[in-house]
């Protein structure tokens, strides 16, 4: 059937299985923001939209006077960029995609946007094409590659003179935001579109059902592209492909619609800070239990990194990412391609999370108890009931609750100061 360009008919396409099958992706955030790379990568609009004093005193302390936020881009070389080297820590970090910023709310372009004259990575900067150099390594190394591109751009000449016919003329839409987009699709066939920068107009200025419906119809990734819901105001959660809903969102329930969690290993900011300190960032065990919740409620994970002005993603990073990467080395089989349970959490605590793979149910804690008894009151066990735990040989010990559920002696745990931290899994087979 071909697709109308209304959400009745957008929204009743089917999302292509891959996604839901993935599970697991990290988003990069890299553009002309990662220059200053201080406060985060709303550096401009802080600086010249708000006028904060904390970013024209950092203006004025480190960059000559009458600097410009066009006098970054020179100095965005991504001299250190090797697309290779990111595909295969993404692939280690047990990421089956990767969403890249084309554009930010800057505007500047991370390929030689036509309709970005002088204001993309091609003509300054870097003059690479990033997002063509990264699709390929990710491309060659079987990872599904999603396009970032914020509809709006904060200080373009064209989009103000919208905004200030209160949206009426589309100048904007019709020389920028759209030939892009299309440009995007085209050039590099990307496996998902994550928009953003919808908030300030309504789908009438955006024209986004149009390109929605020639993305499903005629487009070249048409049967396989996935695309999130940020296309107009008010679209969020409610319209599109899968469901954001809101940064870092999480919901207290199970959802109805397909959605995705993004983080960010920073917590202050989803572009490079060259001052974050340690106890700003995510550590393993805090990145596994946001993956678990995600996961057990149907969703999927997307981790941000932001990468330094030269294209270096710093160790401390990398080693977060790799992390996540050996867990899901050992636990990969209760995430990936999972469904949630009809439980998706243990009532008494929020530390045992269910997923489940046909019959197979996986209970993933979170905390070891402390007698290495696990105590599950939720699958109903019968005699072919068969306790095993992910990266340990051999089965579990298991026995009849006296209330409901069942009781699972655990591997002895090395004796040790502090608890063990991040995650097992048991996977009961013969249990309802």
């Amino acid at each position: 059937p071909r697709y109308r360009p209304d959400w009745a008919s957008l929204d009743a396409r089917p999302l292509p299985g891959w996604f839901d099958q993935a599970k697991v992706g990290v988003f990069v955030h890299w553009g002309v923001f990662s220059v200053p790379a201080w406060g985060s990568e709303w550096f401009w609009w802080h600086w010249q939209g708000e006028h904060r004093a904390d970013y024209q005193r950092f203006v004025q302390r480190r960059y000559p006077p009458d600097t410009t936020y066009a006098d970054f881009a020179p100095r965005f070389t991504a001299h250190d960029f090797q697309p290779r080297e990111w595909a295969q820590l993404f692939q280690r970090a047990g990421a089956r995609y990767v969403v890249l910023t084309t554009k930010h709310h800057e505007g500047f372009t991370n390929w030689g946007s036509p309709v970005s004259w002088n204001w993309n990575s091609l003509d300054t900067g870097p003059h690479r094409d990033l997002v063509g150099e990264l699709g390929q390594a990710l491309r060659e190394s079987n990872i599904r590659y999603g396009l970032y591109h914020s509809l709006l751009e904060w200080f373009n000449p064209l989009y103000l003179a919208d905004k200030e016919s209160g949206f009426k003329t589309q100048n904007f839409v019709l020389k920028k935001t759209m030939p892009e987009l299309y440009d995007l699709v085209l050039k590099y066939k990307p496996d998902l579109i994550w928009s953003d920068g919808d908030w300030e107009a309504p789908e009438s200025y955006w024209n986004s059902t149009s390109f929605l419906a020639w993305l499903y119809n005629d487009s070249p990734v048409k049967d396989t592209v996935v695309v999130n819901d940020r296309w107009c105001n008010n679209c969020s959660c409610h319209h599109g492909g899968y469901y954001n809903c809101a940064d870092k969102y999480k919901p207290g329930t199970l959802p109805t619609h397909k959605w995705e969690m993004c983080s960010s290993i920073d917590k202050l900011s989803w572009g490079y800070r060259s001052n974050m300190n340690i106890a700003e960032l995510m550590d393993e065990a805090s990145i596994i239990e946001e993956l678990v919740q995600t996961v057990s409620f149907g969703g999927n994970y997307l981790l941000n990194v932001g990468p330094t002005k030269e294209g270096v993603i710093v160790p401390i990073f990398q080693e977060r990412l790799l992390a996540l990467g050996r867990w899901l080395d050992t636990n990969g089989e209760a995430i990936y391609g999972s469904k949630p349970w009809r439980v998706q959490m243990e009532n008494s605590t929020d530390t045992v999370r269910y997923t489940s793979k046909g019959p197979v149910v996986y209970a993933i804690f979170l905390i070891w108890p402390r007698d290495n008894v696990l105590e599950l009151s939720s699958p109903t066990p019968s005699p072919a009931t068969q306790v095993t735990m992910l990266g340990f040989a051999g089965t579990l010990k298991w026995q009849k609750s006296p209330g409901k559920g069942l009781i699972v002696t655990l591997p002895y745990m090395l004796p040790s100061p502090l608890p063990p931290q991040s995650g097992w899994t048991v996977k009961l087979e013969g249990v309802k």
